[in-house]
């Protein structure tokens, strides 16, 4: 389900989102899921529970809004199981996302939704605190757009219960990146956005 920012008039700016969402549901198949980087993505993918959202422009303001509106729409849809909110302008610099990310954090917290819903960042330039910039491993978060990806806690917690080695994700997931090569994901990443 793909539902743009604002009402979008511009038949261009239209074609210009639907490219947009286009890469993030590459970026999924073709990275997220056929490296099980979340064992939990296909079902989701495929059953069509996965709602984008893009939102233009580069206002911290904007975003939230958006934000704080796509939890709403998650509390009244309970057939939708994630959002990904794709920021098509702007927030290229990894470090202005991250304040934005901040600000995104205590929005949902403030609004009562710690706790209901968690949220996960991916960006073209993702890099962990604790890793070199050119680590394959800050692979396992970059994705062709920014976005703020919006999780159902009841959900990470069912996954939790279902695979009591949930929590070596995240390092299994650093390993393969390694093992493949930061050249690897930089030209999938590359062909995805082709």
């Amino acid at each position: 389900m793909i539902i743009w920012g604002d009402d979008v008039d511009n038949e261009a700016q239209e074609l210009e989102n639907a490219v947009s969402v286009e890469k993030v549901r590459r970026w999924l198949q073709e990275v997220v899921i056929a490296h099980n980087f979340c064992p939990f993505a296909q079902r989701e993918f495929d059953a069509g529970r996965v709602r984008y959202r893009v939102l233009e422009g580069r206002k911290s303001k904007e975003a939230i809004a958006a934000l704080l509106d796509e939890l709403h729409f998650l509390d009244e849809h309970a057939d939708t199981e994630t959002t990904l909110l794709v920021l098509v302008d702007g927030w290229g610099d990894f470090y202005d996302y991250l304040a934005l990310l901040d600000r995104a954090q205590q929005a949902l917290e403030d609004a009562g939704f710690e706790g209901v819903y968690q949220l996960a960042s991916f960006h073209p330039n993702y890099i962990f605190a604790d890793e070199a910039v050119d680590d394959a491993s800050n692979y396992t978060n970059r994705s062709p757009l920014p976005l703020l990806h919006l999780l159902r806690e009841s959900s990470i917690e069912r996954a939790i219960a279902n695979d009591p080695d949930v929590d070596l994700i995240p390092e299994r997931n650093k390993q393969l990146a390694r093992a493949k090569g930061a050249a690897f994901w930089r030209s999938l990443l590359a062909n995805i956005h082709s």
